[in-house]
């Protein structure tokens, strides 16, 4: 017993001394031990052969470890919702700016700039249309004597400029609009018709002010055998549509128009320029359940943060009709250039043109290596998650393979949908390609890799919203610089940047003979100081 209470009196006084007096029993700082170097290094050889000691002390080291883990964890996470996510994955999930845990000051501020949106300088959507042109739509939705049919063709981007100009071009004449039917894809072998694509009745609806549309011939025009027009030259003008077309419709009643793409005129006058950005913008909406599924998508891209979109033209059928190679290896190359010699009638325009000069010039899709420089020098971050539309490129995966290595965060539709749900459109071009529209024009920033009528849609799509990010590849001036090997990264980096400073989405005056679906200012978009003076208003 005597043992055990001289023990139990030991245990308490030790614990009472390094209670009391921390600093004095770990770190013996008192004036008065210093004054004896002897029995100060007695008291510390005791102290130190203790294993008490040694078992205190560890425990209130462990004890501070944990309350500093548990303090930092609470202030980055308070109330987190995701309580089965590692640190990291959490703090991807709760912060908008995609910013890691562990980056310095400077690696913050260069994260957040990337998903900075530019200034729109107040421009927002005006289409107010003139008294006349009001007062012209009470007799043109009345018609029931004309009818303009018009068959598009191409990808699905390139029939909703068709599709816009027929509208139009309905307008010009007025007729009534059958709903345009969608030609075979001949490469893809969609069978797609109008309603499967778009919002039919949204369509008629919007546009029940500007033009009738129905879905079909009236019983009395079934038989009537149209007046086929396949020779509308580029560029046409409304006076040259009205001294064409009027007098055979008025004469036949139906008049059936092909090959719409890039025939009426980029310059029209304004109420028709307003009619073009209302269709495009406005009327043509996608079916609701191709809607319902990219909205899904991008509501999984945006779970943890923002996002960027890709359009990477990449395929092929691109390396081919461009003149351009995709640098690969050696034996695509020659791939492409036998595929081309076979079929030269592919290749789109500047056939005397070598592939450096092209690449030179700009008229190449920049390469997965390209696209990878290009955006880490305008400041994505690692972290960056990244939605890529388009088709499958030539090379499968190894072709992205740089892209995938930088940004980790890399998917597509296939890799976000749930199975089964692209089931009912896996041999659907033109719904893979709405479903890549929306998420791309939901995205925060956007970028192609080339132009095409998908990225020129996007473009005016995004301005019309409100100027969201959207990053126009300066291929001309920068490929030089992505030549130059005798650059530093650092060096790269601002040359980069500097000559993308104006290619970010920021409101761009469209010029004369350029399509007002992909530049809507100030054709359809007008801000304070403009609102004053043309009396728009807003769809």
């Amino acid at each position: 017993m005597a043992v055990s209470k001289k023990k139990q009196q030991s245990y308490i006084s030790v614990a009472s001394d390094m209670v009391n007096a921390p600093l004095q029993a770990l770190v013996l700082l008192s004036p008065k031990k210093r004054q004896s170097p002897s029995s100060f290094t007695a008291k510390l050889r005791f102290l130190l052969r203790n294993p008490r000691f040694w078992v205190l002390f560890l425990f209130l080291f462990g004890l501070f470890g944990t309350l500093k883990l548990w303090l930092n964890f609470d202030t980055l996470l308070p109330f987190s919702p995701y309580p089965c996510l590692g640190l990291q994955e959490k703090a991807d999930f709760s912060s908008g700016s995609m910013l890691g845990s562990g980056g310095g000051g400077e690696e913050v501020k260069e994260k957040s700039e990337f998903w900075e949106q530019p200034d729109g300088l107040g421009y927002r959507p005006c289409l107010g249309f003139s008294e006349q042109y009001r007062k012209d739509s009470g007799n043109i939705v009345k018609e029931r004597t004309k009818y303009l049919m018009v068959v598009v063709s191409g990808g699905m981007n390139q029939q909703r400029n068709q599709i816009v100009d027929a509208v139009v071009i309905a307008r010009i004449l007025g007729a009534t609009l059958v709903v345009p039917i969608l030609q075979v894809n001949v490469i893809w072998g969609d069978e797609s018709e109008f309603s499967d694509i778009f919002d039919l009745d949204h369509f008629k609806k919007v546009l029940e002010d500007d033009v009738r549309v129905i879905s079909s011939l009236p019983s009395t025009h079934v038989m009537t055998r149209p007046v086929e027009e396949k020779r509308t030259p580029l560029h046409a003008s409304p006076e040259w549509i009205r001294s064409h077309y009027s007098k055979r419709l008025r004469r036949e009643g139906v008049l059936l128009l092909r090959g719409l793409d890039s025939r009426l005129s980029k310059d029209l006058p304004s109420d028709l320029q307003k009619l073009r950005c209302k269709v495009a913008f406005h009327a043509l909406r996608f079916a609701p359940s191709i809607l319902e599924l990219g909205n899904k998508l991008t509501e999984r891209m945006r779970s943890k943060g923002p996002y960027l979109a890709l359009h990477l033209r990449m395929e092929k059928d691109v390396w081919v009709r461009t003149g351009c190679l995709p640098g690969l290896s050696r034996e695509y190359d020659e791939m492409i250039n036998k595929e081309r010699k076979l079929r030269p009638e592919l290749l789109t325009s500047r056939s005397n043109m070598t592939y450096h000069e092209r690449k030179l010039a700009g008229f190449c899709p920049l390469n997965a290596l390209e696209v990878t420089r290009l955006l880490k020098a305008l400041g994505a971050p690692k972290s960056a998650r990244i939605y890529w539309a388009g088709g499958i490129p030539l090379g499968g995966k190894e072709a992205l393979q740089p892209l995938i290595e930088e940004f980790p965060h890399f998917y597509n539709k296939e890799d976000l949908a749930l199975p089964g749900e692209l089931e009912a459109f896996a041999k659907k071009a033109s719904i893979m390609a709405a479903i890549d529209y929306i998420v791309s024009e939901n995205s925060d920033v956007f970028m192609p890799s080339h132009g095409g009528n998908m990225g020129h849609a996007l473009q005016g799509h995004r301005a019309y919203a409100g100027h969201k990010k959207t990053i126009t590849p300066n291929k001309r001036q920068m490929l030089p610089h992505f030549m130059n090997a005798s650059l530093s990264e650092s060096d790269f980096n601002r040359i980069i940047s500097y000559l993308h400073r104006d290619s970010l989405g920021q409101p761009e005056l469209r010029k004369p003979g350029r399509d007002i679906t992909k530049y809507p200012v100030p054709d359809c978009m007008c801000n304070s100081s403009s609102s004053s003076n043309t009396g728009h208003s807003s769809v």
